[in-house]
């Protein structure tokens, strides 16, 4: 099995020293910077850009600059996404955003993870576990996402949360670790 092929299985592989997983990253990269490079003003340009660089948009979209990713083919934007200024997505898994998800600035969504063993992950080795983000979402500004979380429908995350766990529909979390503090009544 590929090192990629493990990547997208969530087993651990070996990002630093694939090469086929350093070229991938440098493409997005490469993307990446020619989208943040473009002039605010050059809106198609920019939409065109994150088209080529994401495994899945749909029509209406906004992504503020900077954006930043590993791969972009991993992740899928639902319509009406719109991400404010420093979006980062270490997409070494799938990030799927739903439709009408709202992005506050600096935020993170990470699939990537380390072992624990220091010799382990000092060899290289890593694993990535999925994220799913629902429909109707809203997502303060500074917040982290870390490895295999699901964050349901309707569901508000308050500015700074850093979210560990699974979130359900409805709700509104905040905090760090990132708790439900109440539902929403629909």
């Amino acid at each position: 099995m590929s090192e990629k092929e493990k990547m997208l299985k969530g087993e651990i592989y070996n990002a630093n020293y694939d090469e086929e997983l350093f070229q991938e990253r440098q493409y997005a990269k490469e993307l990446c910077y020619e989208h943040n490079n473009l002039r605010p003003s050059e809106l198609e340009k920019r939409k065109e850009v994150i088209k080529k660089l994401l495994g899945k948009t749909k029509k209406e979209f906004f992504i503020e600059q900077p954006f930043i990713c590993d791969y972009g083919y991993n992740i899928e934007i639902g319509e009406n996404f719109y991400s404010n200024h420093n979006l980062t997505i270490l997409d070494a898994n799938k990030v799927k955003f739903g439709d009408n998800v709202f992005i506050g600035p600096n935020c993170g969504f990470y699939t990537s993870g380390h072992p624990i063993d220091s010799k382990t992950r000092n060899s290289g080795l890593e694993y990535a576990k999925q994220i799913v983000v629902g429909d109707n979402v809203w997502i303060g500004g500074n917040v982290t996402v870390v490895p295999g979380v699901k964050i349901g429908n309707n569901s508000v995350i308050g500015a700074g949360s850093v979210v560990t766990k699974d979130i359900p529909d409805n709700s509104i979390a905040v905090g760090n670790p990132c708790k439900v503090i109440r539902k929403i009544e629909i």
